[in-house]
């Protein structure tokens, strides 16, 4: 998997994601931890007032990077397996 197939799967997201699109594009993981992650500085992101905004290139970053690959063992919801052994996700 590459970052262009990444990037070809999150086309549908915009260039900066809040929260709720966060945890869809990590395969549906819950609010508490996509807070986890963000709280342990592990995905780059921006705080305004309350408000997560997460540039997608992070997001793709976070996914590339070890740390996602030990976390989706033990995730029920992850990406699709496919997608991360270089298929296209469809």
């Amino acid at each position: 998997m590459g970052r262009k197939e990444l990037e070809r799967y999150f086309r549908k997201y915009p260039d900066v994601v809040t929260l709720p699109d966060f945890c869809q594009m990590l395969g549906g993981i819950c609010d508490g931890t996509a807070r986890k992650l963000l709280q342990e500085q592990l995905v780059e992101h921006y705080v305004i007032r309350t408000t997560y905004y997460i540039p997608k290139k992070y997001v793709i970053d976070y996914v590339l990077s070890p740390h996602y690959l030990e976390l989706r063992k033990k995730l029920k919801a992850k990406l699709p397996a496919n997608l991360l052994k270089g298929g296209t996700g469809k």
